[in-house]
């Protein structure tokens, strides 16, 4: 047999011995996977777990991309600092700014040559609440930037726009200011400096924000210069509503009042012999006018904002618990607004002296707000402690009058419970029936609010405050804070702005 098997041909037996290599080289193969099964499987499974983490991020940052366009993207561009405005610009003709009745307060105008100016209709009654569109941006112009340079024009009018190089026309912004309201707190104001802020507290829209010193937004571009001037001492383009600091004076006795009655279950019992003036540890605090109100219990004594009784409510007082309770009323943290604006301070602590204990319980000593802050706090407490997130934009439309979008009232965070804002209702309501708001009692509507007469001389001049809101049946309630500086009292030079815009409000 070999050596038949020999005699065959060559040809034959080369193939016959490379099927006999293939055969031994699949039985070594399958032996090896037979050998070494975990080894491969480990690296199967790292290879798997590499695959899906890279799978993971390149999803991961889908989704965010995705994220930023719808969520994001209108805030980015909407950035004073973000260049690529100026392309929309190019291409856009800014929109206007109406009222919530439709009266047009800032509005682009287009001369024979193509030249575009903003022309604000009503000068300087809206200035710090409009704005300006040069040198920079403020207010609603600035707020709004991103959507009066937006068209959402009929799609065929605006590519025949764009094919005859001519700009569409950027959306209409509508905001919540009432021109009746704004009029009222402006006239009332007069010549003094100051600010009135006027709000809804059951929806967050601002009706009126008024602060003076003011200017003409149609003529700010000319006048940039000396407004500006370095070292010069011009404020008009400070909103006082959200960025003036000033001592509280009596209206901070609304936050020692509320202090005491957390901390004292038997705040009822309050009772105390006013004899004019307070002493202690040789510093002595006298009611306003050396006025002695005799016998108090607590109402009568916030009623007739009595500086010697709430002297002695602030020694008594945890002052840890205090600020706690202060923080919680938005002292020392953020506020929702979508203006600039400055934070109100409170610094009182455990360990502090009896007269920085009785000057802070009466709103003097280190503590300062804004207007706005003190709006905000009343309309907590008129909407049952409830804050709603305040707004002065109503919605955008394109300029048919169709609408975009628009912001809808929503809760920003309880700041007291309802039992505290309806028993500091009362209290606030008997400052109008038998306290330093009288004026305010008036038949139309339901008033209610704290005055301040706030200190800030040696030769004691003062800021005149009003924070208080008013109600009527069948007409959603209205706050107003009121700051007239260095006028004097409160009861007689902050009420009466107030009681103006009242009855703007609700006789329209």
């Amino acid at each position: 047999m070999e050596k038949g098997w020999r005699n065959k041909d060559p040809e034959e037996r080369e193939e016959r011995r490379r099927k006999k290599e293939a055969r031994k080289f699949l039985k070594e193969q399958e032996g090896r996977q037979q050998e070494a099964p975990a080894g491969a499987s480990v690296r199967n499974r790292e290879f798997a777990v590499v695959a899906y983490l890279f799978l993971a991020v390149f999803l991961g940052m889908i989704a965010y991309f995705a994220y930023f366009q719808v969520e994001k993207s209108e805030a980015f561009i909407n950035s004073p600092y973000n260049a690529r405005q100026d392309a929309f610009a190019g291409r856009v003709r800014r929109g206007d700014i109406v009222t919530a009745q439709g009266e047009v307060i800032a509005t682009t105008k287009t001369a024979e040559d193509g030249t575009e100016s903003r022309s604000y209709p009503y000068g300087r009654l809206f200035a710090h609440a409009v704005g300006f569109h040069t040198n920079g941006k403020a207010g609603v112009e600035s707020i709004s930037n991103f959507q009066l340079l937006r068209s959402h024009a009929f799609f065929l009018e605006k590519i025949i726009n764009e094919l005859r190089d001519k700009k569409n026309i950027g959306d209409t912004v509508v905001t919540t200011l009432d021109l009746r309201v704004q009029k009222a707190a402006y006239d009332a104001l007069g010549g003094n400096q100051g600010a009135v802020i006027a709000m809804q507290p059951s929806t967050g829209k601002i009706l009126a924000m008024v602060s003076k010193p003011d200017f003409d937004p149609n003529t700010i571009a000319q006048e940039w210069e000396s407004i500006t001037a370095e070292g010069g001492s011009s404020s008009v383009l400070v909103n006082r509503v959200t960025q003036g600091l000033y001592p509280p004076g009596s209206t901070f006795k609304i936050f020692t009042l509320l202090e005491y009655m957390k901390q004292n279950r038997s705040y009822k019992q309050y009772h105390y012999q006013c004899s004019g003036s307070i002493t202690k540890d040789g510093n002595a605090v006298h009611c306003f006018g050396n006025a002695v109100h005799g016998q108090e219990d607590l109402k009568a004594a916030f009623a007739h904002s009595c500086n010697t009784s709430f002297s002695d409510i602030g020694l008594s007082l945890d002052l840890n618990q205090f600020a706690k309770s202060n923080e919680k009323l938005l002292f020392n943290t953020s506020l929702p607004c979508e203006f600039p604006y400055k934070q109100s301070s409170f610094v009182l602590k455990q360990g502090d002296s009896a007269w920085d204990m009785m000057q802070t319980s009466i709103g003097q000593g280190k503590t300062l707000v804004t207007p706005y802050h003190m709006a905000l706090v009343m309309s907590a407490i008129a909407n049952g402690g409830i804050l709603m997130e305040p707004y002065i934009v109503s919605h955008v439309e394109n300029y048919d009058g169709a609408q975009i979008t628009a912001n809808e009232p929503k809760e920003y965070g309880q700041l007291l419970t309802p039992k505290k804002s309806k028993t500091l209702s009362q209290y606030l309501r008997a400052v109008v029936t038998d306290g330093t708001a009288t004026a305010l009692n008036v038949p139309g509507y339901t008033a209610a609010g704290k005055t301040g007469s706030a200190e800030f001389t040696s030769a004691r001049d003062s800021h005149a405050w009003f924070v208080g809101y008013a109600s009527k049946e069948g007409v959603p309630d209205l706050v107003v804070s009121v700051i007239v500086e260095g006028a004097g009292t409160g009861g007689t030079y902050a009420v009466p702005v107030a009681k103006a815009v009242f009855d703007a409000y609700f006789e329209s």
